[in-house]
């Protein structure tokens, strides 16, 4: 198990959500943090809302995960920040809340450029890095619908699926370099999250939806993400019942895709 105690960790996504609440957790371990996400305002606020004695090994990192090819420079700067980083936490995404049928192909290219494209562009402009200083730590949070896809998520839980294939195979390639790799995909965690969720036609749903509303507490949750990294484990499951969904799946798929039909995921 090791201490997060000034290691650097690279975290996007922490303007809100489980990114928000990983800041705190990370901040109370005496991590170095950089911390990134779209709104450098937001970002500000977080700091802000950090111990006090925490706050000068707290650096702010404004990038867009939908940009690609602006990404290699904020790797250069990350890696700038504190002269190192020793852990990416890819956190950041945009969830969705629309059938199929009525998601129109753009939606689904936005979500994959902000959930796949983004992480594995900052993972791969790292990647030589981390070969050269001989280890690093790349920590992914997807989802469940990275394990099983449910109604309502079909491009989301398709940029969930990309990123479990992606990094199992990273994982299989680098272990001779000392570079760890974590999927950590939790269910329903009590975040904003589905406020932001893109619609079929790509207009945000702008509403808490009743499956996000009794989701487990994000505290509850990064605390279980900042366990799993000290703990370096290759993948955990962080929820509550809908965990169950990765087991039944794997042991009886024909009852699990009746089950799925009716679940109540939004």
């Amino acid at each position: 198990m090791g201490s997060l105690r000034n290691r650097v960790v690279w975290l996007t996504g922490a303007s809100s959500g489980i990114g928000e609440a990983l800041t705190y957790e990370l901040a109370k371990k005496g991590a170095k943090l950089i911390i990134s996400a779209r709104r450098k305002e937001e970002l500000e606020k977080v700091k802000g809302n950090c111990v006090a004695s925490a706050q000068p090994n707290i650096r702010i990192l404004p990038l867009d995960l939908s940009q690609s090819s602006t990404l290699k420079l904020s790797v250069e700067a990350a890696i700038q920040t504190f002269g190192h980083v020793d852990i990416l936490i890819n956190n950041g995404g945009v969830s969705q809340r629309s059938l199929a049928k009525d998601t129109s192909l753009e939606v689904d290219r936005k979500i994959m450029e902000v959930n796949y494209f983004g992480s594995i562009a900052l993972t791969k402009y790292l990647l030589p890095y981390f070969i050269n200083q001989g280890g690093g730590h790349f920590v992914v949070v997807t989802s469940l619908t990275g394990k099983f896809g449910t109604p309502y998520r079909s491009g989301y839980a398709a940029s969930k699926h990309a990123l479990h294939g992606f990094y199992e195979s990273l994982r299989a390639e680098l272990w001779k370099d000392k570079i760890k790799v974590s999927l950590i995909a939790p269910g329903f965690i009590h975040t904003p999250i589905s406020l932001s969720a893109l619609t079929g036609d790509g207009s945000l749903l702008n509403k808490m939806d009743e499956a996000q509303d009794k989701g487990k507490p994000v505290k509850w949750c990064a605390r279980k993400i900042v366990a799993a990294i000290e703990m370096q484990k290759e993948e955990v499951y962080i929820g509550g019942r809908e965990v169950w969904g990765v087991y039944i799946k794997r042991f009886f798929p024909s009852w699990f895709s009746r089950i799925i039909r009716k679940a109540k995921v939004r």
